[in-house]
């Protein structure tokens, strides 16, 4: 058997009105509500596809987190080794020795025991030149990708640009990638819908209409798929539900001298090893690790105290939730409905470091969503793009100082459970095999082991 996975980031079942080639495949098959893992997170549900177990157990807590040995904050790392525990592609090698994989932008997609992958990998000069780049398996696959399709369109990918670009470049290196490798599984993901679900939130008439542009997408992988008898199946890792309110935890942990910083000339940089206390932001939640001589119980109490803040975990508390892992934080904390918590560590804008204000979303020790948008007090921000990337043409350095430090803007989050399953992520399969009402994230490796059985 062959099986086509597409994870549609984002998709809620009350989406599907205005995603007519979705809702067909799901009346030929079934719809069950996803019952997802904790974190609501990209990494960690992706993780737990991978290999049916939770968090705890596989290690990904987050889409980044303190690397305590290192004493640095490290996001959207792609080894596949960080995850523990088998991965489906290699169950299913083991299952049929004939079994092949394409992976298609999945995370922690470099080095996967897979036959062809493709994932985005920037090209950092050593003048500071950010240039879009490819990483694959085997590494000519992405050089022949861009010579049919074109450059990868990185900057549609993520940053004020992010849009429907990026989504269809990669359903057309995945289509490229099944007619001419036909691999027995391939995961495709298409990250279009968390862009303005988080800009403008789920219910905006912009947000109903990037549900139709990705429905087109997916709507030629699924012609693919039938057309040389493969199954398919759709998958979400989380809803995202509309925001009010940023929490800024590391500014309170600031003020009462518990977060430490370095002085740069180029700004304050979060100081995490010299730190009796800190927050790593994602979305909504934030691993809390504190230092030497810091009591777990006092900062609980502190924390807990946080406008915004609905619990606040200590590592036993976190088994119930199946986080409590040695890389999560020694407390973890989950936003109220409507708040979100924004990374921002420094107490002046003055002193802010130098990347605040552009997309770097590995300088930063924490998840920023205003890197969606352009700075508002800017008057002409397409000017100084212009203005910078021709110093970039001219080979000067140059800083592409262009996002507000705002997190007000955002209007979309994600990472809590949800309590209402239509809002939250969804599992669509075009077989009735197995039909069920609810499918929690830790079956899913065992269904795409199924749907695979020779």
């Amino acid at each position: 058997m062959k099986l086509l996975v597409v994870d549609v980031v984002g998709l809620r079942p009350c989406d599907l009105d205005q995603a007519p080639r979705i809702r067909e495949l799901s009346r030929e098959g079934f719809m069950a509500p996803m019952e997802t893992v904790f974190p609501a997170l990209t990494c960690s549900v992706q993780a737990t596809w991978l290999t049916g177990l939770h968090p705890n157990q596989h290690g990904i807590v987050a889409n980044g987190w303190y690397f305590r040995d290192l004493a640095q904050v490290m996001f959207w790392r792609q080894a596949n080794q960080l995850i523990q525990g088998e991965k489906v592609y290699s169950a299913a090698a083991r299952q049929d020795p004939a079994f092949t994989c394409a992976k298609m932008f999945w995370w922690f997609n470099m080095y996967a025991p897979v036959e062809w992958s493709v994932t985005p990998r920037p090209e950092y000069w050593a003048d500071g030149l950010k240039k879009p780049g490819l990483y694959s398996e085997p590494p000519e696959l992405a050089g022949d990708l861009q010579g049919q399709l074109g450059a990868f369109p990185l900057f549609q990918f993520w940053g004020p640009g992010a849009g429907i670009a990026s989504s269809r470049w990669i359903a057309d290196a995945s289509l490229a990638v099944m007619r001419e490798r036909d691999p027995s599984l391939a995961l495709v993901y298409l990250p279009h819908l968390d862009y303005d679900h988080q800009r403008f939130g789920p219910e905006d008439p912009r947000s109903k209409a990037a549900v139709a542009e990705v429905d087109r997408e997916v709507g030629r992988l699924i012609d693919h798929a039938r057309a040389v008898g493969a199954e398919v199946m759709i998958l979400s890792e989380y809803g995202i539900e509309e925001v009010t309110r940023p929490i800024f935890i590391n500014r309170f942990l600031h003020e009462r001298g518990l977060l430490r910083v370095q002085e740069t000339s180029h700004g304050q940089l979060l100081d995490a090893g010299a730190s009796k206390a800190f927050a790593v932001a994602d979305h909504q939640i934030a691993h809390l690790y504190l230092g030497a001589g810091a009591s777990i119980a006092d900062i609980k109490a502190l924390v807990s105290g946080l406008e915004g803040v609905a619990e606040v975990l200590d590592r036993e508390e976190q088994a119930r939730l199946h986080i409590d892992h040695e890389r999560s934080g020694d407390l973890l904390c989950i936003a109220a409905p409507g708040t979100w918590f924004a990374y921002h560590y420094w107490l002046e804008e003055s002193r802010r470091p130098d990347f605040a204000n552009t997309v770097d979303i590995h300088r930063k020790p924490g998840y920023d969503p205003t890197e969606l948008f352009l700075d508002p007090g800017i008057s002409f921000p397409k000017l100084r793009i212009v203005k910078n990337l021709l110093k970039k043409k001219l080979g000067f350095r140059y800083l592409m100082d262009v996002i507000g430090t705002d997190p007000g803007l955002v209007r979309g989050s994600h990472g809590r459970l949800l309590e209402d399953p239509q809002a939250g992520p969804l599992f669509i399969s075009s077989s009735k095999r197995a039909e069920s009402g609810s499918v929690h994230a830790s079956e899913v490796s065992a269904r795409i082991l199924a749907a695979l059985a020779p």
